[in-house]
């Protein structure tokens, strides 16, 4: 995959197909999608890695898989519709497109992550170990293998300063598949005041003590 472009590498991504998983850039929700959705998706990705080669990024954030809520109907790793706008402005781009219709659907923790890019305030690389949604709980190792290629060229060609695992489900797998990364906890089932811990200091933001949620914030 040296010198795959990003219109190449999204082709790529549309082209995968697995049991009981929906990929996002070829199926279609009739219940929820515009017509057009999976083009939709696969431009935003595109834009995205575009950005992201023409002029770098400082690290990589890397959850388990695609959120149902979240990048399931955005086409983006931990981006919910209420967030395409943060994620556009992050990246330098003009406009990143709804793909569904109806009021825009929020994700519990794309607006913690979404929260803390905005403090970190870098260009971060948002992606999955497995970047389709499965409908299982999860997706399982052979599958997360067979989309290791990605991983590994999106590495070669962002080369970000580090790599960050959002969940121990999420590390295990990267290591699984070989790479290092730094772990934070999953903002998910009371995660949030870890979450929050943890990137800070990753990032060196100023914190105050780990506490209960309440406790917890940002100076």
């Amino acid at each position: 995959m040296i010198g795959l472009s990003a219109s190449a590498f999204v082709d790529r991504m549309a082209a995968l197909t697995f049991e009981n998983a929906f990929n996002p850039y070829s199926d279609e929700d009739a219940d929820h999608d515009l017509p057009g959705a999976a083009a939709t998706r696969c431009e935003n990705l595109r834009k995205v890695i575009d950005a992201s080669l023409g002029t770098g990024v400082d690290s990589m954030w890397i959850a388990r898989d695609l959120g149902y809520r979240g990048g399931r109907r955005t086409g983006l790793a931990l981006t919910d519709e209420v967030h395409l706008s943060a994620h556009a402005a992050m990246m330098g781009i003009d406009e990143l497109v709804r793909s569904t219709g109806g009021p825009a659907v929020s994700e519990r923790t794309a607006g913690v992550v979404w929260d803390m890019l905005a403090a970190v305030d870098r260009k971060v690389f948002l992606w999955n170990v497995f970047p389709l949604h499965p409908h299982d709980a999860g997706a399982p190792m052979s599958k997360r293998h067979a989309t290791r290629f990605l991983m590994e060229w999106l590495v070669d060609a962002l080369r970000p300063r580090q790599l960050v695992a959002i969940g121990r489900d999420a590390q295990a797998a990267l290591a699984d598949l070989g790479f290092d990364a730094a772990c934070v906890r999953h903002p998910s089932y009371g995660g949030q005041p870890e979450f929050i811990h943890g990137v800070s200091r990753l990032y060196s933001l100023p914190t105050k003590p780990l506490g209960t949620a309440h406790q917890l914030q940002l100076i």
